[in-house]
């Protein structure tokens, strides 16, 4: 009927959506309405009267309308907002793995850089003078996170000429008392999980032993947790498009699960196909 006609594409007129599911709508719309038509008619009402008492049924046109506006406009921003809420999520969290990634990586020079002007102090040094521990200690504690620092002298070490059976410098230093230690405060609280690595640089006539503070646990958690929740926020996205275009089922959710955004696309590729078709 022409008058229903009317009345459906006027009350969807402004909403926004998805095309598709707006036309099921309609349609289901004008169903109702025809069925309602057909009920008054067979009560001896005629057509004209009963398409005014239909509509007059299904409430006023602006009200529907708005109603409608809203809901989509509900629909949308949510869906939106869980979008935008994983992607923020994934940029924050892995922003700070990245700083904390290049964070480590400068400490890793920086420690290479101390091991080098403590060899330099050493070289060619028989015994190690309080000259010698003032510039050793001034290239630590420039630093704030190396912990501690041993120093051996490890002549004679392979020729076994130190006490005691060793095949290699590196047994030597675990058992033997160090000719020189520095022990430095860090900051290292414990929420952060630090832990503290070894670090070892010598020659044949020094070895030096440090030992410096990393947050690699932390790093390893903040990746996980970060992708977890964006992980965990896209996927609700993309059930909830599916949803929104009727095309949702379990099959769908699995592979949003397992694949996250590739298997979303393999989703849009899918229903672009059928689209074509």
């Amino acid at each position: 009927m022409k008058q229903v006609d009317l009345f459906v594409n006027s009350v969807y007129q402004n909403t926004k959506g998805n095309k598709k599911e707006i036309l099921e709508m309609k349609a289901e719309m004008r169903t109702h309405l025809l069925e309602a038509v057909y009920d008054l008619k067979q009560e001896g009402i005629t057509e004209e009267e009963a398409v005014k008492i239909a509509i007059s049924r299904f409430g006023e046109e602006k009200e529907i309308r708005t109603i409608l506006g809203e809901m989509f406009k509900a629909q949308q921003v949510f869906a939106k907002w869980i979008l935008y809420l994983s992607l923020a999520f994934l940029v924050l969290f892995l922003s700070v793995f990245g700083w904390l990634w290049q964070n480590a990586e400068e400490q890793s020079s920086q420690i290479s850089n101390v091991a080098t002007e403590i060899a330099t102090v050493l070289e060619n040094k028989t015994t190690i003078t309080p000259e010698m521990i003032m510039a050793i200690e001034n290239s630590i504690i420039k630093t704030d996170f190396i912990t501690t620092v041993k120093i051996f002298d490890v002549r004679g070490v392979k020729e076994g000429e130190k006490p005691g059976d060793y095949s290699n410098v590196f047994e030597y230093v675990e058992e033997a008392t160090p000719d020189y230690k520095f022990n430095q405060a860090v900051w290292s609280p414990e929420w952060l999980k630090p832990a503290f690595y070894p670090y070892g640089n010598g020659d044949d006539q020094w070895f030096v032993s440090m030992e410096q503070r990393v947050f690699s646990k932390v790093m390893t958690i903040i990746l996980f947790v970060g992708v977890t929740i964006y992980w965990t926020l896209f996927t609700i996205w993309a059930t909830i498009n599916a949803y929104h275009q009727k095309r949702l089922n379990i099959a769908w959710i699995i592979i949003f699960a397992l694949s996250n955004i590739f298997g979303f696309l393999v989703y849009y590729l899918v229903g672009k196909r059928k689209v074509m078709a």
